[in-house]
C-alpha cells in the first residue's frame, strides 16, 4: 500500500491564529471547559519556554514525566521539544511502578539531560527514600524541573 505513496509531502500552510487543538480544563469550577490553543502562539510559547526554561541544547535528551492528556504533557512532551528538534522521552504509567527507581532507571538508560515532572511525582519519589537515585549512574542529568 505505501509503495504507491509519494515521498513528497508538502506542509499545510496555517495562519498563526488557526486552531491547533482544544484541551479541556480539569473542571475545578464544576464543569470542564474546552480551551482552544492556536498554532502560532502555542508553538512559539512552548518552543521558547522549552529551550530557555529547560536549558535545551542541540542533541540533548529530554524527559517529561507528565500525562499527555494534560496541558503540561502536550506542551513539554510533544510540542515544545519537537519545535526545537529535541529527542523527547515519554512513558506510560506511574513513576514508582514497576519499581521506585523507574524514573532514575530511564534517566540512566537513555542519558537524559533534562527531567521535568509534576510536584506530585517528586513527592511520590521522595516517599520512596533517598537511596534510589544513588543506585543509578546519571552524570548526563543537568536539570530537574517541576
Amino acid at each position: 500500500l505505501m509503495a504507491a505513496v509519494s515521498a513528497d509531502c508538502p506542509c499545510e500552510e496555517m495562519d498563526a491564529e488557526d486552531a491547533l487543538f482544544i484541551l479541556y480544563t480539569s473542571g475545578s469550577t464544576g464543569k470542564p471547559k474546552g480551551v482552544q490553543h492556536t498554532v502560532g502562539g502555542y508553538m512559539v510559547y512552548t518552543g521558547v519556554t522549552h529551550k530557555y526554561v529547560f536549558d535545551y541544547q542541540d542533541g540533548d535528551i529530554y524527559f517529561c514525566g507528565a500525562d499527555i492528556g494534560w496541558v503540561t504533557g502536550h506542551s513539554y512532551i510533544v510540542y515544545g521539544p519537537l519545535a526545537n528538534g529535541a529527542t523527547t522521552l515519554m512513558f506510560e504509567g506511574i513513576p514508582t511502578y514497576p519499581g521506585p527507581d523507574r524514573c532514575w532507571e530511564i534517566i540512566e538508560k537513555y542519558g537524559v539531560n533534562q527531567f521535568y515532572t509534576a510536584p506530585t511525582a517528586i513527592r511520590a519519589l521522595a516517599r520512596e527514600g533517598t537511596s534510589w537515585p544513588g543506585k543509578h549512574d546519571m552524570p548526563s542529568l543537568r536539570l530537574l524541573g517541576t
